[in-house]
């Protein structure tokens, strides 16, 4: 089955459009196949002048990032499976919602209707989402299985620091120490970590500047700067990106990238689920259980570890670059129940 995008050139979000063959009062089911022609969209999307199509194809398809399409192919993927068709009746969305309450996350269901709403905006039809049916059945499930989500396991400085003691000095051993040291002092994304390019460091007298040139909060591109300065430990993160980019000799392009296990250097860039290898891997051979922690520990065992240190959350969410302070303390919360700790006074 081929993508489906949610974009307005997609013909299965274009309620005009039938397949060939189709009776004419019939609903179009997902899995639909038919091309819809620049022609076909509506007037306040269509160019004004001769249509170049490709160009404004491209532009659609930027219009949302690249992985929230795949996210949203997936769940109208997975709505189709199930018997779903566009445009649905409020019946048809509550009756999805109470097959797989119990059997999926509060939060994957809520995100599948969620994509089912903008498919159905897309459309410019009647939203079954916003119903009260719809939204009734959407409470209930909270109610009924919860709503608290699963969280990675913060990699704490003191874990971090046994980790990088237990690592040992060969080619993948350089690049998995400036992985974790950068990944941890940036408090970056795992998607952020492995899109950064040599062009992306610049060298200072206090460290080194990191230009983010995309991240999940910044789709348009606009960038962001990070500042990494030397450490004062035995674990500096500058240090070890130089050895790095030194020892492996990489110039331009990625900055991390595969290792074959004969200690070859890949060209291509290291995956985001390379990360998260990374790091189980190496809690393992710190002799520390490596279950629960993924990609995402090196950024929550920042925000965990400088919210203990006592930084300020303004100074937390400059390195990670989180919106607001909500956002931020699903992170920090952990590691500040024994600051302050009130037991602590009296016990």
């Amino acid at each position: 089955m081929r993508e489906l995008a949610l974009t307005p050139d997609n013909p299965h979000l274009s309620s005009p459009t039938k397949c060939v063959g189709q009776p004419e009062n019939e609903q179009f089911a997902l899995n639909c196949t038919h091309e819809m022609s620049l022609s076909t969209l509506p007037e306040q999307i269509s160019p004004a002048g001769p249509p170049d199509s490709e160009a404004v194809d491209d532009l659609v398809r930027h219009s949302i990032a690249s992985s929230t399409r795949v996210a949203y192919a997936s769940d109208l993927k997975h709505f189709a499976e199930w018997g779903g068709v566009l445009p649905a009746s409020p019946d048809m969305v509550a009756a999805y919602v109470a097959a797989y309450a119990g059997k999926l996350s509060v939060a994957t269901i809520t995100r599948r209707v969620a994509t089912l709403s903008k498919a159905h905006q897309a459309m410019a039809g009647n939203n079954p989402c916003q119903s009260a049916l719809v939204k009734a059945t959407l409470q209930g499930l909270r109610r009924k299985h919860g709503t608290a989500q699963k969280q990675a396991k913060a990699l704490t400085r003191e874990d971090l620091f046994a980790v990088l003691d237990a690592m040992g000095d060969s080619m993948k051993n350089t690049r998995d120490r400036a992985l974790l040291l950068l990944g941890f002092a940036g408090g970056f994304r795992r998607s952020e970590l492995v899109g950064l390019d040599v062009a992306d460091i610049e060298h200072v007298r206090q460290g080194i500047i990191i230009t983010l040139r995309h991240s999940k909060t910044d789709q348009e591109g606009a960038g962001r700067k990070i500042g990494i300065p030397y450490g004062r430990s035995r674990h500096c993160p500058v240090a070890a990106v130089t050895d790095w980019l030194t020892r492996s000799g990489i110039t331009v392009g990625a900055i991390f990238r595969p290792i074959t296990r004969h200690g070859h250097l890949q060209a291509e860039r290291l995956s985001g689920d390379a990360v998260s290898e990374v790091i189980r891997e190496r809690l393992a051979a710190a002799g520390i259980d490596p279950e629960g922690y993924s990609g995402h520990s090196l950024r929550a065992g920042f925000a965990t570890s400088a919210a203990q240190a006592g930084a300020s959350t303004i100074k937390i969410r400059q390195q990670t670059g989180h919106t607001s302070d909500a956002m931020l303390s699903r992170y920090i919360r952990d590691g500040e129940l024994f600051i302050g700790n009130a037991a602590g006074a009296v016990l």
